[in-house]
């Protein structure tokens, strides 16, 4: 409150007791007269006459029958002349008002304006000035609707009885106001000229600006008078001049007259804004004093709803507009220079403040359409650009970064500003705040961040791509260069790198044209065009002044200036990476953007250009930071590929060239260190590198490099340059020619295979492994030089002892040495390659080879077959070297290198046709063998590793020949059947036979061989012997396969845990990541775990107890430690015989092999489904190869377990889905993907799912079954997993799977004797496929139908049914959430399968039958699921579930009866229900048929007398379900009101106070059954609720009745619209009269029953001035001081309004103990630059105990209400105002 108002208010001493006293004195007046007549028997007499007049107004029904009452009334007064007081005024002023109702013809109009022309005269100007408010409430609605022959009496009594007032009339001022501008509609109007004189005069009575302000608050809260106010404005508001006084005229408070134009300059009525926006040029310009003195908010409102006219795009509003802000003179230098001058600050600043704050109240949009708008008029657009473009575009990039509901608009709004705005002007303000930021000192990068935005987001017209960007590209570069050069340490700031993103983006935009040539300009900056630098000349251009001066030169070519400026730019960051610096992945970045940007500008260069750079001490300069340590493979990436480019380039002069040694040795030694085994991420893009740099130079720089560097003599070196060339070689595609182009490299690996050094050997035999890819590459370059032309050999016939040999013969020599070493390089190649080799060689025709050269070798070295394969090729051509010898001449010379090469094509040959046999015996060796593995594995010894195991395979192999000879008899027999023998484990002595022991140590050797971390580079090895010797010697090795396969499961968790490390996003600038998993190494370990589990599937049974164990029998269900779990369980004999071997359960090593393996296999698959990254990385490449190729190969190996035992590979998945943990790298979607790729379709899906939940709920045993059931699972979890699966269905699928579902279901149905477990379940998958089923045709088909009904309701009543007996043990409803879980323990879901099986449970059942009786815990969270799927599946779905009616109310009824009315009995607060049960009433609510169940118990709800005990926002959640009950059911409504009408009884022994208070509470049913519907929901009944409300009124006069009837009349404000409520505003004024009335003449005792009616009845008011709607405000004087008197009193002025008069008189009494509870605040609420919102004072007064609590109320509603209408602009806090109501409805005691 403004401190004016409080010294108005509050005064001294001595005005409160001068007000209080003159009251007194004039109520003390009217007493004194009412005693002179009371004593006078005509009097009397006159009183009975008028009363008994009065009382006929009862019988009144139609309009003849009120003029016969009116004429009565009047013959009545007319017989007693004589007294000058009217008796029962109070009903008299009521009943005449009542009969000036417009609905009512005019004759009764004219009766009744009779009456009052004789009251008036009677009572004479005093009489009317003590009575004002009485007669007025009548009279000055009326004149709005009066008819015209009516209208003349109307003014006649104003003029006659109300002007002579004079000084008595400034209280109703405002009011009278109102009543009389309706006359000024119509200029050409009969009573015009008469009401315009009429308010002349009126204006007479009080000074110019009192007048005028009230003016001004008619315009700012009667929109509807708005029009006709302006019309009088505009006839009688002075013309000011700019510098004449205003307040004179319209009085000091020039905020309010601003507020009145705001209000008039937005109202929706396009004449309003017209007439506005002309009175504001006539008397308002925008130059005027008073402009200038008023307050800098109140000047930005008036700007705002000024600016605003131009969103009506209406000419004429926008001519009045620009005439406004420019003036009025012509030119238009003159029109800008005065919008400077006077309206351009406060214009900017307007449009600002709501561009950065928008108000709620407007759309986001509105202030950048208003600038769109002004700048249609230049004059206003190009000085407003100026300063307020950047900041609009600034508000837009948070606008839409924010992005919020309304962003569309917002970016539809931004392209078009952005198109409207002149280019120069918007590019010059944001680059001169570019360069301050790259100049300044300052680490602000919004301008540069602004530019991005501009780019990406609107699109750039060809003047902006052709001239702008250019110049601004070629700016930012050199400035950015000029500040680097000046401040080396800004290379690594973070505005030098958004600046050189900029660019880049920049530079997608500029057509290569522009930056040939600078745009052709005019005038003086012509001249500068070739010779300004880059930055000085965009200064130039956009006349910004520069901040750093620069020599001139030849600048003429924006390319080269850009190129050069990026060549220095990129040697100064290359210098400071090699010094070093802290934000060392800044600095990278931004050198590498930078190569960017050259590559980029040197690729769009089609025509020569002359640039000024010295090629080579640049690539010197590059050169030296690819082998300095600050350098990472993104940094090494960018510079070779520019290298390439700039070497490729042939348009720049002078050129850059790298065809030289030195140069090439850097790059590819640099690129070769990146294919180290922890670089695995960059393989790829550096492989494609060195081949791009093999392509680029005529010379074979590279193959020598790589020669090179593997003839290194440093070991270390050697490793690793192999390791690399293996990458380069696995990496290249075949049609390269690897083998030709790389060849030197190639024979010195392939050297390696029979090197004596056992290392080198090692990394040959790695390489072929690991590196080769095809046989044929190596083949492609041997054979080439095996048909060299130069070994020529003719055919021969040789006699040997008489017999005849075809032979050749050598015709001269050739280089025997390096025949040799090829065929040498053979022998290894194809001793390595085995099988592999001769399937390659046989199958592939040499026709087939990419290179040409080979083939026509081939065909021209006279080969038999001209389709010959690889190996038909090769062993021709070792035949002829066997065949072939040298001529006599040459034997001497020739012959010991012949028999070389002759011995090692013998070799060869062997190694084709057939492998020899190794006989080897002692198992000593093996031992040995076994124990020297061990030791190098543990010792990193991996070069003897790779023999050690071939000479193992060996040993194996030849200890089971002998054995398995003996053994083939018995396992013939035990395959038929037929064995006798119950020693069916492996392992075991038969009669007869011998079998192979394992050697101890092989188990842990090979498991430490696998997973060792240093042995990996030989992995493959392992898994090779592991893979071929196992199954070759079973069942010998038959006990080594589960622990491998634990083994093999943790080495392909921890390789993944590896793969997941490199992918980790966003560390391209960091440090490189170490990464040593590789694709080809995930698939040697997804082999070996296929191979393992399906080898332990061979031999299902379980390991029996071995003799000297003499374990306990009673352990056998534990499991015992070991690998991963392993040592299975031990079983006696009998348990092995009752258990055939092919059996596969649980128990059997087998089982928990395949379910370890699955887990692996499933972890895999989830979390290797390669998506692209935002960000693309060098790594990118590499990681989709790996992950893409590991998931293929899960995925084979899956299927092939899936199709070997797939209940049980099903049974896993779903296990370890149900294990997946929330936000873990598994998407929740990867077991249905997998179950999609597993099974064919949905129908075997859903039959394996619904078979596993089968065998659980009938305890079907792991014997009959014929299958292993997984211990882990319950059926708790596979009704889980189904329902998701059904929830993944298309329609016609369901379809499918239904009738296999149906088979379930009534399994769970079948033999119901109770509540079953899987019930529950099974009706939420029943109802996601009923879902699915019915949006399909399936509906039609009636059996479908049929069954779809009767399960979903047996279904559903068997989970009511449950519940409901629940309810009936322990009232589970009663217990609060919080209760259960403290009981529970826990805050989860109801608990999954335990996992650990019973340990006294029989061996061959594995799960447990479902409790008949849910345990409490269980049982509380179950019943609390059940509800909440009642409450958001089952009821919303029921219509289309049950379709039929009678079954809809069946199931509504059972749930109404079993889960709904316990949840409501016995509370003390009714309404306090369970959120889920109130969910279930609200969808039953909604379904039409349901009515009948549910209305009871909520119509037993609003009956019950405890209702209104509740708090108020658990009564918000029924308003939705009372207000469905009284629209469906139309007997409701009557029914509410006759109980309302009429008393509760008639027994004489009734309670009187009893039957009052539950009259009360049915009158506070009916506000609270109102409250629940819309606006203007129950109209239709409007007439029968006034009746009813009326009549209490008359007849009950109990205050707790009446303060109910107040609080439904606030209910009736809000709920209809103001004008439905005219003809109860003479019974609701005359009300309110007479209690405030009552209150003034005799003020009521502490602590009595009236006081709660006032209270009501204060309320009510203060509702009534927050609404302030336009009925009310024409009587709104009667009550409070509505002028700016309220705020400035005058001098010795003594307050008319009811409550200034109840504050001086309250407030006059002694103070007693009462605390003063009542609200002294402000009624407004605001938020953030919001308008305030209007809200009621009283909203938090529950109580009072004295008069006194309402003082604040009394002594501040004035004031308050004048300052919310001056502030909020007609905005209510509707939140607040229903808040209040609820509050005031339920006590919530």
């Amino acid at each position: 409150m403004s401190t004016t108002a409080e010294s108005a208010v509050h005064g001294s001493g001595t005005t409160v007791n001068k007000g209080s006293a003159w009251i007194s004195a004039r109520t003390s007046e009217r007493a004194v007269a009412q005693q002179a007549f009371a004593s006078d028997p005509k009097y009397k007499k006159y009183v009975q006459q008028v009363e008994k007049c009065l009382n006929s107004f009862d019988d009144v029904h139609e309009w003849a029958d009120c003029i016969a009452f009116l004429k009565q009334l009047l013959k009545t007064f007319q017989s007693y002349m004589q007294f000058k007081e009217i008796p029962r005024k109070l009903i008299v002023a009521k009943r005449l008002a009542q009969c000036l109702n417009p609905a009512l013809p005019t004759g009764v109009h004219q009766r009744a304006l009779d009456v009052y022309s004789h009251i008036l005269s009677v009572l004479g100007t005093e009489g009317l000035r003590s009575d004002l408010p009485l007669w007025s409430s009548g009279l000055f609605p009326f004149f709005e609707y009066a008819a015209t022959s009516v209208k003349p009496t109307l003014l006649n009594l104003y003029d006659t009885h109300y002007l002579p007032l004079q000084g008595g009339l400034r209280p109703v001022m405002k009011s009278m106001i109102i009543a009389l501008l309706p006359g000024l509609e119509e200029e050409t109007g009969e009573y015009f000229e008469k009401v315009l004189n009429l308010l002349d005069r009126l204006s007479g009575t009080v000074s110019h600006s009192f007048f005028f302000q009230n003016i001004w608050l008619v315009m700012l809260t009667t929109p509807s008078a708005r029009g006709t106010s302006l019309n009088f404005l505009s006839r009688r508001l002075p013309h000011l001049n700019a510098n004449e006084d205003i307040t004179e005229v319209v009085g000091r408070d020039i905020g309010l007259m601003i507020r009145a134009f705001a209000a008039a300059l937005e109202d929706e009525n396009l004449l309003v804004r017209r007439g506005a926006l002309d009175l504001l040029l006539q008397s308002m310009k925008v130059d005027s004093t008073a402009i200038r003195k008023a307050q800098p908010d109140d000047r930005i409102i008036l700007m705002r709803a000024a600016t605003g006219v131009v969103l009506r795009r209406d000419l004429s509003l926008n001519r009045r507009l620009y005439t406004w802000l420019l003036g009025v003179e012509e030119k238009s230098d003159a029109q800008v220079a005065y919008l400077r001058e006077h309206a351009l600050d406060l214009l900017h600043s307007t449009l600002k403040a709501e561009m950065m704050s928008p108000s709620g109240e407007y759309a986001e949009s509105r202030p950048f359409k208003i600038f769109i708008s002004l700048l249609d008029k230049w004059e206003i657009g190009a000085p407003l650009t100026e300063i307020l473009v950047y900041d609009a575009f600034k508000a837009i990039k948070n606008l839409v970064d924010a992005a919020t509901e309304g962003s569309q608009d917002i970016t539809m709004t931004a392209s078009t500003l952005y198109e409207a705005v002149e280019p120069q002007l918007f590019w010059k303000y944001l680059l001169s705040v570019a360069f301050s930021e790259i100049f300044g000192n300052e680490t602000n990068i919004e301008a540069i961040r602004m530019f991005q935005f501009i780019l990406k987001n609107f699109a750039q017209d060809e003047e902006i791509q052709t001239i702008h960007l250019p110049i601004i590209f070629g700016a930012i570069l050199d400035s950015v260069n000029l500040q680097v050069k000046m401040a080396p340490t800004k290379a690594s700031s973070n505005l030098v790198q958004e600046c050189l993103l900029l660019q880049e983006e920049m530079l997608r935009h500029i057509p290569h044209s522009s930056l040939m040539q600078r745009p052709e300009l005019t005038g003086s900056i012509e001249a500068k065009r070739t010779t300004q630098r880059p930055y000085l000349f965009a200064c130039s251009f956009y006349g910004i002044k520069p901040t750093t001066v620069a020599p001139d030169g030849s600048f003429a070519i924006p390319f080269v200036s850009a190129f050069e400026n990026l060549v220095e730019l990129s040697l100064n960051f290359a210098n400071s990476l090699v010094r070093g610096s802290e934000k060392i992945s800044v600095l990278r970045e931004v050198f590498s953007q930078t190569l960017l940007l050259i590559d980029r500008l040197v690729r769009r260069l089609g025509t020569t250009v002359k640039v000024e750079w010295n090629p080579s001490t640049w690539l010197y300069v590059l050169l030296r930071i690819i082998d300095h340590e600050s350098s990472n493979f993104t940094i090494v990436d960018r510079i070779v590929s520019l290298i390439i480019a700039l070497h490729h380039s042939n348009t720049l002069e002078p050129s850059l060239t790298i065809d030289d040694r030195p140069t090439m040795y850097k790059m590819v030694n640099k690129l070769l260190k990146y294919l180290r085994p922890n670089c695995s991420v960059y393989h790829v893009r550096a492989v494609n590198l060195i081949w791009s740099l093999e392509a680029t130079t005529k010379r074979s720089h590279v193959e020598s490099i790589l020669a090179q560097t593997m003839t290194s003599p440093e070991s270390r070196n050697i490793h690793e340059s192999y390791e690399a060339f293996g990458v380069l070689w696995r990496l290249t595609e075949d049609n390269l020619l690897p083998g030709f182009r790389f060849k030197v490299p190639m024979m010195i690996v392939l050297d390696t295979l029979k090197s004596d050094d056992p290392s080198l050997r090692r990394i040959g035999e790695t390489w072929m492994r690991c590196s080769l890819k095809s046989y044929l590459r190596v083949l492609d370059p041997i054979l080439f030089e095996l048909l060299d032309p130069s070994v020529r050999r003719s055919p021969s016939i040789a006699k040997v002892r008489g017999k005849e040999l075809q032979t050749f013969v050598y015709e001269r020599p050739f280089d025997q040495h390096y025949t040799n070493h090829l065929l040498d390089m053979l022998l290894s190649i194809i001793r390595f390659g085995g099988q592999g080799f001769a399937k390659t060689a046989r199958s592939t025709p040499i026709q087939r080879s990419h290179h040409s050269g080979l083939v026509q070798r081939v065909q021209s070295g006279g080969m038999p077959d001209p389709n010959a394969s690889y190996l038909d090729t090769l062993i021709e051509i070792l035949l002829r070297f066997l065949q072939s010898e040298p001529k006599h001449s040459w034997g001497v010379t020739m012959q010991p290198s012949n028999a070389l090469i002759q011995s090692t094509a013998i070799d060869l040959l062997q190694m084709i046709v057939a492998r020899g046999e190794i006989d080897t015996v002692l198992e000593t060796i093996e031992a040995v063998v076994v124990g020297k593995l061990y030791f190098c594995v543990h010792l990193n010894r991996l070069d003897l590793q790779n023999k050690l195991l071939h000479l193992l395979h060996s040993l194996i192999s030849a200890s089971t020949d002998n054995i398995e000879s003996a053994r083939l008899p018995a396992i013939t027999n035990r395959e038929r059947g037929d064995g006798s023998t119950p020693n069916s484990a492996i392992g075991t002595d038969e009669p007869g036979t011998k079998s192979y022991s394992v050697n101890p140590l092989l188990i842990q050797t090979l498991a430490d061989g696998i997973a060792t971390r240093t042995n990996r580079p030989i992995l493959q090895h392992w898994l090779d012997f592991v893979m071929m010797a196992v199954p070759q010697f079973q069942p010998a090795l038959q006990s080594i396969v589960s622990p491998l396969n634990d083994c093999i499961c943790r080495q392909l968790l921890s390789s993944l845990g590896d793969i997941l490390r490199g992918s980790a996003s966003g560390q391209d600038y960091s440090q490189d990541i170490p990464s040593v998993a590789t694709d080809s190494e995930m698939i040697m370990l997804l082999n070996g775990l296929e191979r393992m589990v399906l080898l332990s599937l061979a031999y299902t049974s379980e390991i029996t107890q071995s003799e000297d164990d003499t374990a306990p029998m009673d352990k056998s269900g534990s499991e015992s430690g070991g690998l991963l779990g392993y040592v299975s369980n031990v079983f006696g004999s009998e348990s092995v015989q009752q258990m055939p071997e092919e059996q596969l359960t649980a128990r059997s090593p087998a089982y928990r092999s395949l379910d370890d393996g699955i887990r692996v296999l499933y972890s895999i698959w989830g979390t290797l489904a390669w998506t692209n990254p935002q960000l693309s990385s060098p790594k990118d490449e590499s990681l989709s190869f790996i992950y893409n190729r590991t998931r293929t190969r899960c995925r084979r190996v899956l299927e092939h377990l899936f199709r070997v035992q797939s209940a049980e590979v099903f049974e896993s998945i779903v296990d370890c889905w149900s294990r997946d943990i929330p936000g873990s790298q598994i998407s929740p979607d990867a077991a249905f993907e997998l179950v999609d790729v597993l099974i064919a379709n949905a129908q075997n899906a859903v039959h394996m799912i619904c078979e596993s939940i089968s065998c659980r709920i009938s305890g079907v045993s792991e014997k009959s079954k014929k299958q292993a059931i997984n211990p882990n699972l319950n059926d708790s979890v596979l009704f889980k997993f189904l329902e998701q699966y059904l929830r993944r269905l298309e329609g016609p699928l369901a379809i499918q799977v239904w009738s296999r579902f149906l088979q379930l279901v009534k399994e769970v149905i079948g033999n119901v004797r109770d509540f079953k477990a899987q019930s529950f379940p099974a009706l939420c998958c029943l109802s996601v496929l009923a879902e699915k089923i019915t949006q399909t045709t399936a509906m039609e088909d009636k059996k479908i139908r049929k069954e779809l009904q009767d399960n979903f309701a047996k279904l559903l009543d068997a989970s009511v049914l449950f519940v409901g007996r629940s309810a009936d043990q322990g009232s589970w409803i009663r217990r609060s959430t919080k209760e259960s879980l403290i009981s529970n323990g826990r805050d989860s879901p109801v608990p999954r399968g335990d996992g650990k099986l019973d340990e006294k449970m029989d061996g061959s059942t594995v799960s447990l039958p479902a409790p008949e009786t849910p345990k409490i815990g269980a049982s509380v969270e179950l019943i609390s699921q059940i509800n909440e799927f009642i409450a958001s599946s089952a009821v919303p779905h029921m219509r289309r579930f049950l379709v039929d009616n009678d079954k809809i109310v069946t199931a509504c009824s059972n749930i109404v009866y079993y889960i709904i009315n316990p949840a409501m009995r016995g509370k003390s607060r009714p309404m306090d229900v369970d959120q889920t049960v109130l969910a279930i009433i609200r969808e039953m609510a909604k379904i039409p048929a349901a009515l009948k169940a549910w209305r009871t118990p909520v119509t037993e709800l609003l009956n019950d007398n405890r209702l209104f005990n509740c708090h108020a926002d658990a009564a918000e959640h029924w308003k939705s379900i009372v207000k469905t009950l009284f629209d469906a059911d139309k007997t409701a409504f009557p029914e509410l009101l006759s109980k309302v009408a009429t008393a509760p009884s008639a027994n004489i022994f009734t309670n009187r106070e009893y039957e009052m208070l539950l009259r009360s509470l049915n009158v506070r049913r009916l506000s609270f059954v109102l409250f629940t519907g819309d606006k203007n929901h129950f109209l239709t009944q409007l007439p029968s609720i006034q009746e009813k409300l009326v009549d209490i009124l008359k007849n009950v006069s109990a205050p707790i009745v009446q303060s109910e009837v107040f609080l439904c009349i606030r209910v009736l404000l809000c709920r209809l619209s103001p004008h439905n409520l005219t003809s109860f505003w003479p019974v609701l004024l005359t009300e309110l009269y007479r209690i405030f009335e009552q209150v003034m003449t005799s003020l009521p005792s502490d602590g009595s029953e009236e006081l709660q009616l006032i209270l009501s009845a204060s309320k009510c008011l203060d509702l009534l001035l927050v609404l302030q709607t336009e009925e009310f405000q024409i009587h709104q004087w009667i009550f409070i001081t509505d002028t700016v008197d309220a705020i400035y009193r005058p001098d010795e002025w003594f307050p008319e309004a009811m409550m200034d008069q109840l504050a001086e008189i309250a407030g006059a009494l002694p103070v007693g103990n009462s605390s003063q509870t009542g609200s002294s605040t402000p009624n407004l609420l605001t938020f953030g630059d919001q308008r305030s919102l209007r809200r009621p004072l009283l909203n938090h007064l529950r109580n009072i105990e004295s008069i006194r609590d309402l003082v604040p109320f009394f002594a501040n509603v004035s004031i308050t209400s004048y300052e919310s209408v001056y502030a909020s602009g007609g905005n209510i806090d509707w939140v607040a105002v229903e808040k209040g109501i609820m509050d005031d409805m339920f006590d919530g005691r």
